[in-house]
């Protein structure tokens, strides 16, 4: 190690440490050495595998760097431990999905009048042809709190007990794009860390063999893309890590034929110990995530193949979660990529096993839902494609004691409008709808949240929020407060100003709590 020069004295550069420094780098050393045999007892590593991954950590620049996923004790006593945020892209209708609008039916074909839609924005509708459009689907009463749900989620209606259903969202964006981010990030700007990553920020992760916060995807893809899972100005430790459907969990995760694990672990020694020079110099968080990620992908080369591989999980799990199922035919379109009814229960089914191992926070995407036309057969496709596996992890999640810790969201970025789209300007009602900002619907489940409730309201055509409006700000505030994070308090400095999830807004709504 290089001596700094202070008055022509030679001076350790540990000596230049703080106190507070020297034992968060001391402790994270003795913590770091401890990974490969807490591996080894969970049966992840073996025994070899251990072995070099605890000898290449107790020495060196290894014992230099903590642990930027360590837990962290949260502000007060939490409800929840873990999250599964299933974002739905694209926006689905909350008129034929979670509110039912018995009027709206009966005014289908009106037009709205005038005043109604002055101010209003559209990505597509043409206003001085716009027709109201009410829905084809039945609703009906399901569980003992009596929550009306469409005929379309019918597996969803037999946990409506465990479900706290929010009909009065509103946001602030009425493209994808942004609206996305906002949903994720809590606003719409690029640069911003996502729920997922202020989670792990806040709290770190309880994994020591697997990302903190994992991606899963499935259908053709969000508009939002790699924006939804960015750490933004947060080190890149708390990013998401996309997990493929096939395959390789991760690309290039697996030695390539012919290279010994020893060899592997040179390499990554040799990567530590050059980093760890720059880290000594600048002391740049950055490059003991870098760190971080390079030791995570060594542990993840055991752990990640035994966690995709379902043999262990019981044929009365795989049929419930719908693994097996094929695809409906006649019906498709906008949600349909390969074989994605498959794809969707499988990740509802790693999800589970992704908590059950200690991951903080897991996003399921599923695109897309921007049903502009078609809602008579593309509609169908996507809630039938969500609605069995979703229901099948709340039921597994209660079954096996981890609902109460285990925050499962049904979300997306905002509604779909009343009125039919009519994109040619023709005065006649289509078969989609436009994007609707003013008011759409999420459902959410566990995690200390109040179920068998619906909260919130719409008027009687489900154009706008007139009981109980939550804005996404308050979403997040509460979803945060249910981790034991106060998020006026969890904030990290960028440019000269605390930033937050929450922005400037967001507050808890007591209501939602058990």
């Amino acid at each position: 190690m290089i001596a700094r020069q202070s008055r022509g004295r030679s001076v350790d550069p540990v000596a230049l440490r703080t106190r507070r420094e020297f034992l968060n780098t001391t402790a994270s050393g003795l913590g770091m050495a401890a990974i490969g045999a807490m591996l080894t007892e969970d049966g992840v590593l073996s025994a070899a595998a251990a072995e070099s991954t605890e000898a290449a950590l107790s020495h060196g620049a290894a014992t230099e760097f903590a642990n930027p996923l360590a837990p962290r004790p949260p502000h007060f006593e939490p409800q929840a431990k873990a999250c599964i945020f299933i974002f739905m892209a694209g926006a689905p209708s909350h008129i034929d999905l979670f509110d039912p609008k018995p009027v709206l039916n009966t005014r289908h074909g009106q037009p709205l009048p005038e005043s109604m839609l002055e101010t209003v924005r559209f990505a597509f509708i043409k206003k001085d042809k716009a027709l109201l459009q009410g829905s084809p689907y039945k609703f009906q009463p399901h569980g003992q709190c009596g929550m009306e749900l469409s005929e379309l989620l019918p597996h969803l209606g037999s946990v409506a007990d465990d479900l706290l259903l929010v009909r009065s969202l509103h946001t602030d964006q009425f493209n994808h794009h942004p609206g996305q981010l906002m949903m994720q990030c809590g606003r719409e700007s690029f640069g911003l860390p996502t729920m997922g990553s202020w989670l792990t920020y806040g709290l770190g992760s309880e994994s020591q063999n697997l990302p903190g916060y994992v991606v899963l995807t499935s259908g053709r893809g969000s508009s939002g893309g790699a924006t939804l899972w960015q750490s933004g100005f947060l080190p890149s430790t708390h990013a998401g890590v996309l997990f493929r459907n096939e395959g390789e969990p991760i690309l290039n995760l697996n030695n390539p034929a012919g290279i010994p694990l020893e060899l592997q672990r040179a390499g990554l020694d040799a990567l530590r110990d050059a980093n760890g020079q720059r880290y000594a110099e600048v002391h740049d968080p950055e490059i003991a995530a870098r760190i971080a990620s390079y030791e995570l992908a060594y542990r993840m080369q055991t752990a990640a193949p035994e966690l995709i591989d379902l043999s262990q999980e019981s044929a009365a799990t795989i049929e419930a979660y719908g693994l097996n199922r094929t695809e409906p035919e006649g019906l498709g379109g906008r949600g349909k990529q390969g074989d994605t009814y498959k794809g969707f229960a499988r990740n509802c089914l790693l999800a589970r096993r992704l908590i059950e191992r200690g991951v903080r926070f897991v996003n399921i995407i599923y695109a897309s839902w921007d049903h502009h036309s078609n809602i008579p057969t593309e509609l169908p496709y996507n809630a039938g494609c969500v609605d069995q596996p979703i229901a099948a992890l709340i039921k597994d999640l209660k079954q096996r004691g981890l609902l109460d810790s285990t925050m499962v969201v049904w979300g997306t970025e905002f509604g779909r409008t009343p009125l039919g789209e009519n994109r040619s300007g023709k005065r006649e009602v289509g078969s989609g709808r436009d994007h609707h900002p003013y008011s759409f619907s999420m459902a959410m489940a566990g995690g200390g949240f109040r179920g068998g409730q619906v909260y919130g309201a719409t008027d009687e055509i489900g154009w706008n929020v007139v009981e109980k409006p939550v804005h996404i700000n308050d979403l997040h505030a509460t979803m945060l407060h249910q981790f034991g994070l106060d998020h006026l308090r969890l904030t990290h400095r960028f440019q000269g100003r605390d930033f937050r999830l929450t922005d400037v807004g967001g507050r808890v709504i007591t209501d939602w709590l058990a």
